[in-house]
C-alpha cells in the first residue's frame, strides 16, 4: 500500500470515530441549536427548526440524553439552546443541569420552539433560526452531523464560534478528536476497497490508530456493560445473555444489543460513533472485541480487527448514504463479521464471502427510526454476520445470481448501496408518512 492510500485509511478512521452522547440525530439538533445560540450571543427568545424527514424519523422515539426522560425535536433544540456547549460538538448536552432540564420542560410547553419539515433537502438536514431582541442567528448542518454549512448573525456570516470537536470524557479518552467529515473529502475518488482494507489491517502501524480504536473499545464496552447491568429499553441484550450466557455467538449479539438498549433510552454515557451512528460504532467494535477475547487473541490483534470492522462498515455504508430506509446495523454487522472472520484465520476470499453472505441475508432490514427496537435489529444483523462467517469458513457461500449477489463482492456492495440509496427512497417516504400519521392503513 502506498503512503497516500495508507494515510487516507488512517484519516478516515480518525475522522469517523468521534464521540457522541446519546442518539446522534437528537444530539445533532441540540448541537445546531447551541451553535445558533452562540452566534446570536444570548439565549434565544424563540427557535424555529427545519428538519429533513429522516431527522424527524430518528428523533421521534428516542430519549434525548441528559434530558430527564424527555423526547422530541423541540426538547433537543431547546435544551441545546439553553444549556448546550457548542464547543463539545456531539457531546453538546454533556454539561446540562437539572435547572436546564426543568426550564426545557416549561419552555417546550409554552411553545418556545416551532418545527417544520424541510422539503427538497438532503436526508440529513437541520436548520435552526434563533431570534432575540430583533436579531436573528441561523445555523445549519447538512449531509453529515457536524458539517456546518451556514452560520450567520443578522444575515452576515460569522466565524466567531469555531466548530471544535473535543475529546470524550471517561475511560479511553484521548487527545485526538475527528470531525466526522471524512467521507466528504472522497466523494470523487473513494479510496477504500475490500482489498485495501485487508492490506491496511495487516500492515497498519498501531500507533497511528491506537488512540481512536482504544477509545472506541473502552467507551462502547462501558455502555454495553451498562445495558446488561441496568434495565434499558426492551432489554434485548439482557434477554439474550440470560438464555445462553456461555454461547459466544449469543454473547456477541447481547453486547452489541445492550449498548443500543442503553443508548436509545437516554443513557448519559458517551459512545464512539462510526458511519455517523453510535449503534453502528458499538456494533463494529463490541462483537469483535468479545470474539477476540474468546479466542485468546492479543490486544494488538483485536485492535487491528476493530479497525478492519470499522473500515468495512464505512466502505459498505458509503454507497448507501448517511440516512436512508436501509438499516445501518447491516453495514456495521458486515464489518463485525468480516473482522471476526479475520480473527478466526479467514483467507481473503473467506473474508469477502462473509460480507456477501451477510448482505444477501439481511440487506432488506428497514430503518423505521431510532428507538428501542434498534437493539433487536442489531442482534439480528450480528447473528447474520456470524452465520455468514461460519458459511464462508466452511466453503459455503452465496454466488452471483442469488438475488442481488453480483459477479464480485465490490459490485454486490454497490448493488446493495443502490437499493438503499435509490430503490428504498419511496419506502423512506412512506415510513415517515406512517410514523407521522399522514398515512393510515
Amino acid at each position: 500500500m502506498d503512503e497516500k492510500s495508507y494515510f487516507a485509511h488512517v484519516t478516515i478512521l480518525r475522522d469517523e470515530l468521534v464521540c457522541a452522547l446519546g442518539c446522534t440525530e437528537p444530539i445533532a439538533v441540540a448541537y445546531v441549536s447551541a451553535l445558533a445560540r452562540a452566534a446570536l450571543g444570548r439565549e434565544p427568545e424563540h427557535l424555529a427548526v427545519q428538519c429533513s424527514g429522516n431527522i424527524v424519523k430518528n428523533v421521534k422515539s428516542v430519549t434525548v440524553p441528559n434530558s430527564g426522560g424527555q423526547r422530541g425535536i423541540e426538547v433537543a433544540a431547546t435544551l441545546g439552546a439553553i444549556g448546550g456547549d457548542e464547543t463539545r460538538a456531539l457531546e453538546v448536552l454533556q454539561s446540562v443541569t437539572e435547572g436546564d432540564r426543568q426550564r426545557c420542560r416549561e419552555l417546550v410547553s409554552a411553545g418556545y420552539c416551532s418545527i417544520s419539515l424541510a422539503q427538497g433537502v438532503p436526508n440529513l438536514y437541520i436548520r435552526v433560526v434563533a431570534t432575540a431582541r430583533g436579531h436573528e442567528a441561523v445555523a445549519c448542518v447538512r449531509d453529515r452531523h457536524t458539517n456546518v454549512t451556514e452560520l450567520t448573525f443578522d444575515g452576515a456570516p460569522t466565524h466567531a464560534h469555531a466548530i471544535v470537536a473535543t475529546p470524550c470524557d471517561g475511560p479511553g479518552a484521548g487527545d485526538v478528536a475527528g470531525t466526522g467529515e471524512a467521507t466528504q473529502e472522497y466523494t470523487g475518488d473513494w479510496p477504500l476497497s475490500l482489498a485495501s482494507i485487508w492490506e491496511f489491517a495487516h500492515g497498519m502501524q498501531l500507533e497511528d490508530v491506537c488512540e481512536v480504536i482504544g477509545r472506541q473499545i473502552d467507551l462502547n464496552e462501558a455502555i454495553a456493560v451498562e445495558g446488561l447491568s441496568g434495565r434499558w429499553g426492551a432489554n434485548i441484550g439482557r434477554t439474550l445473555l440470560s438464555t445462553r450466557p456461555n454461547d459466544i455467538t449469543c454473547r456477541v449479539r447481547a453486547l452489541a444489543a445492550a449498548g443500543s438498549d442503553a443508548r436509545m433510552s437516554g443513557c448519559p454515557l458517551p459512545v464512539v460513533i462510526c458511519c455517523g451512528s453510535g449503534n453502528q460504532g458499538i456494533t463494529c467494535s463490541q462483537p469483535v472485541v468479545e470474539w477476540g477475547r474468546e479466542l485468546g487473541r492479543p490486544k494488538n490483534d483485536i485492535m487491528r480487527a476493530v479497525a478492519l470492522s470499522d473500515l468495512v462498515a464505512i466502505h459498505t455504508k458509503h454507497f448507501i448514504g448517511e440516512l436512508s430506509a436501509f438499516c445501518g446495523a447491516v453495514s456495521a454487522a458486515c464489518g463485525a463479521g468480516a473482522a471476526i472472520a479475520w480473527l478466526r484465520g479467514a483467507t481473503f476470499e473467506q473474508y469477502q464471502a462473509t460480507i456477501v453472505n451477510t448482505l444477501a441475508n439481511v440487506g432488506g432490514i428497514v430503518c423505521d427510526g431510532a428507538k428501542p427496537s434498534c437493539a433487536a435489529k442489531i442482534a439480528s444483523a450480528v447473528d447474520a454476520a456470524v452465520l455468514g462467517c461460519d458459511m464462508a469458513l466452511l466453503g459455503n457461500s452465496l454466488h452471483s445470481g442469488d438475488g442481488l449477489v453480483a459477479a464480485d463482492p465490490e459490485q454486490t456492495i454497490r448493488s446493495m448501496g443502490y437499493v438503499g440509496r435509490v430503490g428504498m427512497r419511496m419506502t423512506d417516504v412512506e415510513i415517515l408518512n406512517l410514523m407521522t400519521g399522514k398515512t393510515c392503513v
